[in-house]
């Protein structure tokens, strides 16, 4: 088998997607990477999302199309209902939105990348994002990170978007065993968790490869813009983010056996600093290494802790 036989499995989640679904089928179509899978998963849509996509069988030309029924609970369990689906099967593997429009080497950067690493290892590449309007005109990009993506990084802050993602084989099956004891907040977020707990390797791409298409209530903070860093910031002091920390720690806890004895250190210091007196918390804080990308974001991730919001 050639490199170029490898197969990608996309796993696109849909719900009511009907208005921009077209688009982003064409993106995929257009990819560099010959063999294409899409698998859909749609989440009880009540537009004509399902027959877009039914019509878009006889155009798909790179591989199989499938069309399934998702579990009707939310993005999360939708493309959780994909990553555990033990029908799905290929080479790499890459989540999808139903809207955004994919860079034709979208998949094959990725794939490059992987070509130069040990397979045996879990692999996930990311990459940053192109901010595009509802009528898909350029709004900025998404923030660029410099620090190296690890787990330390990945205990408190999720750096890409599901969908600018693709996993390797390995990565694949450590995910769906994962997933399959528990559920998450964010499949994106859970899987930069899952592969850096187990040892594996992320590569975040500074190079846009996805133009993500954001909707008019939320479009101001999907920039690099001060209004949207500090709206990301006071999610930190309102206590939405120690809820969804508590939901990754449960994951975490009913997946030790897969986690590296490294990132298990850094655990059991990152848990120890959630309690105590306001020393303490700094101190061990400090000693599990813990950071966001930014000087601002760790700052406002210590003034957090200590006042208890994570």
């Amino acid at each position: 088998m050639t490199a170029k036989d490898q197969r990608v499995a996309v796993l696109m989640g849909t719900k009511d997607g009907a208005a921009f679904i077209g688009e982003q089928l064409q993106s995929l179509l257009a990819q560099s990477w010959p063999r294409v899978d899409l698998w859909v998963s749609d989440d009880g849509s009540t537009d004509a999302t399902v027959a877009t996509v039914e019509a878009w069988r006889s155009r798909w030309t790179k591989g199989s199309l499938a069309l399934v029924e998702g579990p009707r609970k939310g993005f999360a369990a939708n493309f959780r209902s994909m990553i555990i689906d033990p029908r799905i099967d290929a080479d790499y593997y890459a989540f999808c939105d139903q809207d955004d429009v994919w860079e034709p080497d979208r998949l094959e950067s990725a794939i490059r990348w992987m070509e130069g690493e040990d397979m045996e290892t879990p692999l996930l590449f990311c990459s940053r994002t192109a901010t595009i309007s509802e009528a898909g005109d350029p709004a900025g990009y998404s923030p660029l990170f410099r620090r190296p993506p690890s787990f330390r990084n990945a205990l408190v802050q999720s750096i890409a978007g599901g969908n600018t993602m693709l996993f390797n084989r390995r990565a694949r099956e450590l995910l769906a065993k994962a997933s399959a004891r528990t559920d998450f907040v964010s499949h994106d977020w859970w899987a930069y968790l899952i592969v850096t707990a187990a040892g594996g390797k992320v590569r975040y791409e500074p190079r846009p490869l996805v133009r993500y298409r954001q909707h008019a209530a939320n479009l101001v903070g999907a920039n690099v813009s001060w209004k949207a860093r500090l709206s990301r910031l006071g999610r930190l002091f309102k206590g939405q983010f120690a809820t969804w920390t508590d939901s990754n720690l449960r994951g975490l806890a009913v997946n030790r056996d897969l986690i590296a004895h490294d990132a298990a250190l850094c655990l059991r210091l990152f848990i120890r600093a959630r309690k105590g007196g306001i020393f303490r918390r700094f101190s061990l804080l400090g000693k599990s290494g813990v950071y966001r990308q930014t000087l601002m974001g760790t700052l406002g991730l210590y003034l957090a802790f200590l006042s208890r919001r994570i």
